[in-house]
Order: structure tokens, then sequence, then C-alpha cells
């Protein structure tokens, strides 16, 4: 990309305000994001990538311009899309009638979003068994199951009657949550959602919670929902925030200090 904008070592060296990237490979980083969400490209391992069937034919007559607004035509792009935070800010920094706050905002939810995109998609391309895993990890660092070692033994034992797992609602065990954890790439729907209800009506459960990479149908939200059970679903894109929640997979890289004059110093005594 360099080569073909003709790019000068010094434009390489041109890094962001915050200095920890050089701004080609940052923006480099966000094409290649937003492309691989609309299903242009794909990455086949880690830094590498190759265009897509879907990318071959957008060639065979390409557009002026691919921008955001024009991603929008692909189902995977616009699913995830979130206009708010998906719009870029101006990179010629001119001014507009947003705050400096909400500025930073914006670009830390930009941030996020790409971030858990990512985190997802390692996901995926993962072992099972290390799947397995990560759901023991993720519900730890969310305060269940006790300690490590109690919770994998729980977690990740061949699924009887549609439960892959039990783990302690708490660190006593006064009450136990049955757990499904499917790497799907296909769409869960209400058939899976009602044996999985099934399930837990043979154990005598009476809290279950259904885990995917995937994503859920509207009719398998409702009968979660209207179940006599208590049954959370979490989806891909609920995993990925609540592992960037948690810091599960994840690690800080630079941090800001938002910082506002303190009235009751400056206060007339």
């Amino acid at each position: 990309m360099a080569k073909q904008f003709s790019l000068t070592e010094e434009e390489l060296r041109v890094l962001l305000p915050s200095g920890g990237a050089p701004l080609f490979y940052n923006r480099l980083a966000w094409a290649k994001t937003h492309l691989k969400k609309a299903g242009l490209v794909a990455q086949t391992k880690r830094g590498v990538f190759h265009i897509s069937p879907e990318g071959k034919a957008l060639l065979q007559s390409p557009p002026g311009r691919i921008d955001l607004a024009y991603l929008q035509r692909y189902p995977s792009y616009a699913r995830t899309a979130n206009p708010l935070v998906e719009t870029p800010p101006d990179a010629m920094g001119s001014e507009t009638e947003a705050t400096p706050d909400e500025i930073i905002e914006a670009a830390h939810s930009r941030s996020v979003a790409a971030l858990a995109d990512e985190v997802l998609e390692r996901v995926k391309s993962c072992p099972p068994q290390f799947f397995e895993r990560l759901v023991v990890q993720l519900l730890i660092r969310m305060g269940y199951g006790g300690s490590k070692a109690e919770a994998g033994r729980a977690v990740g034992k061949s699924g009887d009657g549609g439960i892959d797992g039990i783990i302690n609602e708490d660190r006593l065990g006064l009450d136990a949550i049955y757990l499904q954890a499917k790497r799907w790439e296909g769409v869960v729907g209400r058939p899976e959602i009602m044996k999985f209800v099934g399930a837990l009506a043979g154990q005598r459960a009476t809290k279950g919670v259904f885990i995917t990479t995937s994503w859920f149908t509207q009719e398998a939200k409702g009968y979660a929902a209207s179940s006599q059970y208590k049954v959370v679903l979490i989806d891909g894109a609920r995993l990925a925030d609540l592992m960037i929640e948690h810091n599960l997979g994840v690690s800080v890289v630079v941090s800001y200090d938002l910082k506002r004059v303190d009235s009751d110093f400056f206060a007339d005594e």
C-alpha cells in the first residue's frame, strides 16, 4: 500500500497523537477491519490476508469509492455496524460541533468495537477445547465457579442430555448454573434453545447459560425470555464484550487521564 501511494519514509514515520503507533498502519488496520466485517477480505493466519470471493466479485465492477456507507449493503457488515461509533473522525482534524469529551468517547467506542471484532475472530479460530477453557476463565473472572480448579472439573465434560457443564453460582455452591457452549458459525434458532431448556428440566435445574460464537434468532430470544427457567443467551458479540470488560485475552496498551478544573481548589473561601 505504501508503494502504491508512493508514500515517503517521512510520511510512514508519522505517529498518532498518542505516539503509540504509526498513523499509516493504524489507518490500514481500520480499513482492513471494515473490509473483513463486510466479507470482502479474509484472514488465513496472523498477518496474512486474501481477497474473498465476494471481494473478487466486487472488483469485476469496482465502484468509484468504497466507504462505510457503501459497505452497508453487505448483510454481515450492516448487522454489526453501529453508525454512532463507525463514523471515523475527520482525518484533517476539522472542527465539529462535538465537544472534546464526545470526541474522546466516540474514539474509544470505535477502538473497542474493532477490538471486539478481532477478539471474536480469534475465538472462532481456536480449537473447541480452548473455547471450553475460555468459558471457564470468563465465568471465574465474572465471579462464578469458586476456584479455577473447581470450575475446570465442572466445565468441559461431554454434554450429557444437552448440558456441556455445570458451574457454581457462588463460592459456597449454594446454587448451580448449567452451561452449553457452542463454537458455531451458523445462527442458533429456537429448536436449540428448546433442547437446552428440556435438558434443564431433565436435570431439575432452574438456571442456564447458552454461549455461542454466532448469534441467536429473535424466535430463540423470545423463547428464552418466556421460559419458566432462567435462561441467559450470550452471543458472539456479547462474549467479546464480556472478555474485554473482564480483561480476558486483552491487555491495556495505553491509558489517558481526563482532567477537569477542581472548583473546590479555586473556591473563594
